[in-house]
Protein backbone atom coordinates (compact mmCIF):
# COMPACT_ATOMS: atom_id res chain seq x y z
CA UNK A 1 0.00 0.00 0.00
CA UNK A 2 1.33 3.21 -1.16
CA UNK A 3 1.12 6.56 1.13
CA UNK A 4 -1.34 7.92 -1.84
CA UNK A 5 -3.24 5.12 -1.02
CA UNK A 6 -3.22 5.62 2.51
CA UNK A 7 -4.32 8.86 2.31
CA UNK A 8 -0.93 10.76 2.99
CA UNK A 9 -0.17 13.74 0.68
CA UNK A 10 2.76 13.16 -1.54
CA UNK A 11 4.67 16.08 -2.44
CA UNK A 12 5.19 16.61 -6.32
CA UNK A 13 8.48 16.53 -7.59
CA UNK A 14 9.35 18.28 -10.71
CA UNK A 15 12.33 16.02 -13.00
CA UNK A 16 13.87 17.49 -16.52
CA UNK A 17 14.33 14.68 -18.56
CA UNK A 18 16.37 15.18 -21.92
CA UNK A 19 15.60 12.96 -24.90
CA UNK A 20 17.40 12.70 -27.66
CA UNK A 21 15.67 13.79 -30.98
CA UNK A 22 17.11 13.73 -34.05
CA UNK A 23 15.56 15.87 -36.86
CA UNK A 24 16.18 13.83 -40.52
CA UNK A 25 13.94 13.31 -44.05
CA UNK A 26 11.51 10.54 -43.85
CA UNK A 27 12.30 7.23 -44.78
CA UNK A 28 9.56 4.75 -46.59
CA UNK A 29 9.00 2.96 -43.33
CA UNK A 30 8.15 6.47 -41.31
CA UNK A 31 4.98 6.82 -43.77
CA UNK A 32 2.41 4.62 -41.54
CA UNK A 33 3.55 6.32 -38.60
CA UNK A 34 3.20 9.65 -39.77
CA UNK A 35 -0.10 8.88 -39.14
CA UNK A 36 0.16 9.38 -35.50
CA UNK A 37 -1.93 5.92 -34.45
CA UNK A 38 -4.69 7.21 -37.13
CA UNK A 39 -5.14 11.05 -36.21
CA UNK A 40 -3.64 11.75 -40.09
CA UNK A 41 -5.34 8.71 -41.48
CA UNK A 42 -7.27 10.88 -43.55
CA UNK A 43 -3.71 12.25 -44.77
CA UNK A 44 -2.25 9.12 -46.19
CA UNK A 45 -2.42 10.06 -49.46
CA UNK A 46 -1.35 13.71 -49.14
CA UNK A 47 1.73 12.17 -47.36
CA UNK A 48 2.46 9.20 -50.17
CA UNK A 49 2.28 11.68 -52.50
CA UNK A 50 4.92 14.09 -50.42
CA UNK A 51 7.22 11.01 -50.08
CA UNK A 52 7.39 10.59 -53.82
CA UNK A 53 8.06 14.04 -54.50
CA UNK A 54 10.71 13.77 -52.09
CA UNK A 55 12.36 10.96 -53.95
CA UNK A 56 11.90 13.03 -56.90
CA UNK A 57 13.71 16.20 -55.12
CA UNK A 58 10.47 18.46 -55.34
CA UNK A 59 10.14 18.39 -51.82
CA UNK A 60 11.68 17.52 -48.57
CA UNK A 61 9.83 15.74 -45.40
CA UNK A 62 11.71 16.68 -41.81
CA UNK A 63 10.78 14.67 -38.87
CA UNK A 64 11.84 15.07 -35.59
CA UNK A 65 12.49 11.31 -34.79
CA UNK A 66 12.71 10.11 -30.92
CA UNK A 67 13.36 6.65 -29.96
CA UNK A 68 12.35 5.64 -33.57
CA UNK A 69 8.79 7.47 -34.11
CA UNK A 70 8.24 10.93 -35.85
CA UNK A 71 7.07 13.18 -33.46
CA UNK A 72 7.28 16.00 -35.18
CA UNK A 73 6.74 17.04 -39.17
CA UNK A 74 7.54 19.52 -41.25
CA UNK A 75 7.15 19.53 -45.18
CA UNK A 76 8.95 21.57 -47.74
CA UNK A 77 7.99 22.51 -51.56
CA UNK A 78 10.35 23.54 -53.51
CA UNK A 79 8.12 23.61 -57.06
CA UNK A 80 4.54 24.70 -57.06
CA UNK A 81 1.94 24.55 -59.65
CA UNK A 82 1.99 28.35 -58.26
CA UNK A 83 5.25 30.46 -58.75
CA UNK A 84 4.07 32.79 -56.03
CA UNK A 85 3.82 29.93 -53.43
CA UNK A 86 7.31 27.93 -54.78
CA UNK A 87 9.00 29.06 -58.06
CA UNK A 88 11.93 26.57 -58.02
CA UNK A 89 14.56 28.99 -57.40
CA UNK A 90 14.14 31.59 -54.94
CA UNK A 91 10.99 30.80 -53.18
CA UNK A 92 10.13 27.59 -51.31
CA UNK A 93 6.65 26.71 -49.34
CA UNK A 94 6.54 25.15 -45.71
CA UNK A 95 3.68 22.85 -44.75
CA UNK A 96 2.50 20.12 -42.72
CA UNK A 97 3.93 21.14 -39.58
CA UNK A 98 3.33 19.24 -36.87
CA UNK A 99 4.80 18.34 -33.09
CA UNK A 100 2.72 15.44 -32.04
CA UNK A 101 0.57 16.51 -29.14
CA UNK A 102 2.01 15.66 -25.78
CA UNK A 103 5.52 16.54 -26.46
CA UNK A 104 4.32 20.66 -27.67
CA UNK A 105 6.07 23.33 -25.81
CA UNK A 106 9.26 21.05 -25.50
CA UNK A 107 11.14 23.27 -28.46
CA UNK A 108 10.67 20.40 -30.75
CA UNK A 109 8.92 22.90 -33.51
CA UNK A 110 11.62 25.32 -33.40
CA UNK A 111 14.10 22.92 -33.71
CA UNK A 112 11.92 21.29 -36.82
CA UNK A 113 11.99 24.92 -38.17
CA UNK A 114 15.19 25.77 -37.89
CA UNK A 115 16.14 22.61 -39.73
CA UNK A 116 13.90 23.55 -42.48
CA UNK A 117 14.94 27.08 -42.66
CA UNK A 118 18.79 25.29 -43.69
CA UNK A 119 17.86 23.08 -45.90
CA UNK A 120 16.16 25.38 -47.68
CA UNK A 121 18.45 28.05 -47.79
CA UNK A 122 21.12 25.30 -48.04
CA UNK A 123 19.20 24.65 -51.48
CA UNK A 124 20.15 28.56 -52.29
CA UNK A 125 16.46 29.76 -52.05
CA UNK A 126 15.76 33.20 -50.46
CA UNK A 127 12.54 33.41 -49.22
CA UNK A 128 10.10 30.70 -47.02
CA UNK A 129 6.61 30.86 -47.20
CA UNK A 130 3.88 29.71 -45.37
CA UNK A 131 0.33 29.59 -44.31
CA UNK A 132 -1.51 29.52 -40.74
CA UNK A 133 -4.76 29.04 -39.96
CA UNK A 134 -6.08 32.03 -38.56
CA UNK A 135 -8.03 30.24 -35.52
CA UNK A 136 -4.41 28.72 -34.83
CA UNK A 137 -2.94 31.57 -32.68
CA UNK A 138 -0.25 29.24 -31.01
CA UNK A 139 1.18 28.45 -34.04
CA UNK A 140 1.04 32.47 -35.56
CA UNK A 141 3.06 33.43 -32.22
CA UNK A 142 5.66 31.16 -32.86
CA UNK A 143 6.22 32.19 -36.60
CA UNK A 144 6.28 36.00 -35.65
CA UNK A 145 9.03 34.71 -32.96
CA UNK A 146 10.96 32.91 -35.62
CA UNK A 147 10.68 36.25 -37.74
CA UNK A 148 7.90 35.20 -40.33
CA UNK A 149 5.35 37.93 -41.74
CA UNK A 150 1.89 38.18 -42.21
CA UNK A 151 1.89 39.21 -46.14
CA UNK A 152 -1.59 38.39 -47.23
CA UNK A 153 -4.55 35.96 -46.44
CA UNK A 154 -5.91 32.98 -48.01
CA UNK A 155 -9.82 31.75 -47.82
CA UNK A 156 -8.37 28.50 -47.50
CA UNK A 157 -10.78 26.42 -49.80
CA UNK A 158 -9.55 23.50 -50.89
CA UNK A 159 -10.29 19.42 -51.03
CA UNK A 160 -8.29 16.05 -51.13
CA UNK A 161 -8.87 12.84 -51.31
CA UNK A 162 -8.88 11.01 -47.83
CA UNK A 163 -7.61 7.56 -47.39
CA UNK A 164 -11.22 5.99 -47.93
CA UNK A 165 -11.44 7.72 -51.46
CA UNK A 166 -13.51 10.34 -50.37
CA UNK A 167 -12.85 13.96 -51.77
CA UNK A 168 -13.05 16.05 -48.60
CA UNK A 169 -13.59 19.73 -48.95
CA UNK A 170 -11.68 22.26 -46.42
CA UNK A 171 -12.55 25.46 -45.53
CA UNK A 172 -10.00 26.93 -43.66
CA UNK A 173 -9.05 30.39 -43.61
CA UNK A 174 -5.33 31.28 -43.60
CA UNK A 175 -2.72 33.92 -43.42
CA UNK A 176 -0.25 34.04 -45.85
CA UNK A 177 3.47 34.36 -44.35
CA UNK A 178 6.88 34.67 -45.48
CA UNK A 179 10.66 35.14 -44.34
CA UNK A 180 13.62 36.21 -46.09
CA UNK A 181 16.40 33.68 -45.26
CA UNK A 182 19.32 36.10 -46.95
Amino acid sequence: MTSEDRGEAVQPTLHTLRVPVTIRAAQRDDLPKLEWYGTYAYSRNFIRNAYVEQTHQRRLMLVADLNGFPVGQVYLQFIANNPVVADGHTRAYLYAFRVIDHLRGCGIGTLLMHHAEGAVRQRGFQVLMLQVAKENPAAQRLYHRLGYAIIGEDPGDWSYVDHHGVVQHVHEPVWVMQKPLA
